[in-house]
């Protein structure tokens, strides 16, 4: 199946809030919400929530995170979730994010696909690559 990859900016609002675990031995352990708008061919709001931990050193930390995108994706209505896996060592970024499988709903069933993100003088960008299964594979 073909990719098709869409790209925009998006902004992001991130609350903490307060968390289970706090951390030790020099790890900061957090919990944030995130409240996210996305604009381009991603028309789109999400909510979720970000679990962080911050280690002594600076540049080096991890989070995870869960958000359920609601909206338009090139002029298809409907919602799904992305989850995210990110690890930063010295300063050096890796970043995974991912459309849940079967999480697609509306015109968005059969969704699947991969977000990149970047942040260029304090704006944030979005690249979505993603295709549809085919109907035959998503009803059964």
């Amino acid at each position: 199946m073909e990719m098709t990859k869409v790209t925009g900016k998006f902004d992001v609002k991130l609350t903490p809030e307060n968390a289970y675990a706090t951390g030790v031995g020099g790890v900061n352990l957090g919990r944030m919400a995130l409240d996210k708008t996305f604009y381009g061919e991603l028309e789109a709001r999400s909510q979720g929530e970000m679990l962080s931990a911050m280690t002594a050193v600076k540049g080096s930390a991890g989070y995870v995170a869960i958000e359920q995108v609601v909206g338009k994706l090139c002029g298809r209505q409907g919602s799904f979730v992305l989850q995210h896996f990110g690890i930063m060592t010295d300063g050096q970024n890796r970043l995974h994010l991912e459309v849940v499988p079967h999480s697609g709903a509306g015109e968005l069933t059969g969704l699947y696909g991969t977000m990149a993100i970047s942040i260029e003088n304090g704006q944030h960008f979005y690249e979505f690559s993603f295709c549809f299964e085919p109907a035959s594979e998503v009803e059964g």
